[in-house]
């Protein structure tokens, strides 16, 4: 017998419901902009933006300063430019170490823009040798320089101050308290790194990337630091042209700022606190 066919089964299908709503495309992320390409002009601006905030505002300072010197009663050697002072009364030494670490920590501004400005060009405080590598070669290379210069700044100031053209330099006025040549030993560093990041590493690498000579960059470095010592007479006017001249020589040999940190700071160390122990006692250091 030939069974009955069945009929062909048609699929169910489920109830037709509501479609799935596509998910919201996330936002795109904001594209970063791109840099303008570094050109003479751009970094000539940058250099005027970072002196005008540092050494460049000093050398202004030191100019007036050394005006009102000039114009004032007396001869230079009569006046004195007192470089570490007190910040707040006799009877009051914490207030006076609170400000002289507030003005400490924020001096090192200028120097931290500086290497943020480096890293934004791809480069870095290594570029410059402001760096931890090489401690033994920077602290002895530095005492040699700082022996170097040391020994004539200080012939050149006593000689320069007994000819009248240089003011009564007194390097430090705080009182005698516990934190007085701590203190000083800070300033004394803070100079080292402030002046020589700045007016040597900084200023000779950008000045190079704008196209000017190496003469150029070693005159221009060092009439920036003598004029802002100018505040400190003419004979040191001299003593800091050349000792700027040297450094910058220095620096292109080693391509280092790190030496001349440590001959910067010792000096200043020696300057400060040679004039608490000895001005006053010897006869042959004004004061």
């Amino acid at each position: 017998m030939i069974g009955r066919m069945s009929e062909p089964t048609t699929p169910r299908t489920s109830a037709p419901g509501p479609e799935p709503r596509p998910e919201p495309a996330a936002a795109p992320a904001p594209s970063l902009p791109v840099p303008a390409p570094l050109t003479p002009r751009l970094l000539g601006w940058e250099v005027v933006c970072v002196l005008a905030l540092s050494l460049g505002a000093s050398a202004v300072s030191a100019v007036i300063s050394f005006t009102g010197s000039l114009t004032a009663p007396g001869g230079l050697a009569e006046q004195t430019a007192n470089l570490v002072v007190p910040r707040a009364e006799a009877e009051r030494p914490w207030l006076d170490l609170s400000r002289q670490l507030y003005s400490l920590v924020f001096a090192m501004a200028p120097v931290l823009l500086v290497v943020h400005l480096l890293h934004r060009t791809r480069e870095s405080a290594r570029t410059i040798g402001f760096d931890l590598r090489r401690p033994g070669f920077d602290l002895a290379s530095g005492a040699g320089l700082a022996a170097l210069i040391g020994c004539g700044g200080l012939v050149v100031y006593l000689v320069s101050w007994r000819l009248g053209l240089t003011v009564t330099v007194a390097p430090s006025s705080l009182e005698q308290h516990w934190w007085q040549y701590p203190v000083l030993i800070l300033q004394a560093v803070k100079n080292g790194v402030l002046e020589e990041v700045i007016v040597v590493g900084y200023l000779m690498l950008r000045l190079g990337q704008m196209g000017w000579s190496p003469v150029r960059i070693i005159a221009a470095s060092a009439v920036l630091r003598a004029f802002y010592h100018l505040y400190q007479g003419v004979g040191m006017f001299f003593g800091n042209l050349v000792m700027g001249v040297v450094f910058c020589w220095c620096y292109r040999r080693w391509g280092r700022v790190g030496p001349l940190i440590a001959a910067h700071s010792l000096i200043d160390i020696a300057a400060f606190a040679g004039s608490v122990l000895l001005i006053g006692k010897v006869g042959w250091l004004p004061g």
